[in-house]
């Protein structure tokens, strides 16, 4: 492991110990050269996933995006990082599960949506803000009538909204 201050690749592990959701190895590392110390997580990848974008663009997945992505949707809201880490890492166990090497990101930000929905009603609401594109303020007022059940009373309200 390349040593990020001085970029040695002579570092050495000090101590390793599963993380608690044992989704990950945390290992604690040294560098010999520069004295830097720094944390590195190992993880588990069943296979190599390509997401489709809706322009038909491929890109590979990347874990940290999503990281980020859910962690805007979270932003000032009261969620232990604990809880963020283990939705993210259920989202991806689920991606590489489906079977497939390409993912539509459709699909991707319907398990988000899934997810925060369960986590965090604002960020939820956050979330689909943008994932679904809101343009004015109706659109937040139609999609919070069905969160609500004021809408039809369905729950296929929120999820088969032909916007998304």
């Amino acid at each position: 492991m390349r040593c990020p201050y001085c970029g040695s690749l002579a570092t050495q592990v000090k101590d390793s110990r599963p993380t608690e959701d044992s989704a990950a190895i945390r290992r604690r590392r040294v560098c010999p050269d520069c004295g830097g110390r720094f944390t590195t997580f190992e993880r588990i990848q069943l296979r190599e996933l390509t997401v489709v974008k809706k322009t038909g663009r491929r890109v590979p997945f990347d874990r940290d995006k999503l990281v980020r992505s859910i962690q805007i949707a979270l932003r000032k809201r009261p969620v232990e990082a604990e809880r963020i880490e283990r939705l993210v890492s259920g989202i991806v166990r689920r991606l590489e599960s489906m079977g497939e090497s390409e993912i539509n990101s459709d699909a991707i930000g319907r398990l988000v949506m899934e997810g925060l929905r369960s986590l965090d009603d604002v960020a939820y609401v956050r979330f689909a803000s943008v994932y679904r594109n809101f343009r004015e303020a109706k659109d937040f007022e139609e999609f919070l009538d069905a969160l609500s059940g004021h809408g039809t009373g369905h729950d296929e309200d929120l999820e088969d909204d032909p916007a998304a």
